[in-house]
């Protein structure tokens, strides 16, 4: 597996949908590749925030650390989304 194909299984891989054959191939590279591994991670953190975003009206408390970048890019897509239920 190469990190291209990674991205296309990620989502798969963390709604536990993967066969055993495909997790173990995702699960091999994933113990392989660092920046597969801090993908991921971002990834899992980045929905986790634009989860909390959509259930606290006025905004989750923002994790320390967390690049300003995707706050905002959080808080414009949230913006968007409620200019559209308008």
């Amino acid at each position: 597996m190469n990190c291209r194909e990674f991205v296309e299984f990620l989502m798969g891989y963390l709604d536990e949908e993967l066969d055993e054959t495909a997790r173990s191939v995702f699960e091999a590279h994933l113990g392989g590749c660092r920046d597969c591994h801090r993908y991921m991670e971002d990834y899992v953190q980045a929905v986790e925030l634009g989860r909390a975003a959509c259930r606290e009206p006025e905004g989750p408390a923002v994790p320390e650390g967390l690049p300003e970048e995707l706050v905002q890019a959080i808080l414009q897509a949230r913006q968007a989304a409620n200019s559209k239920e308008e």
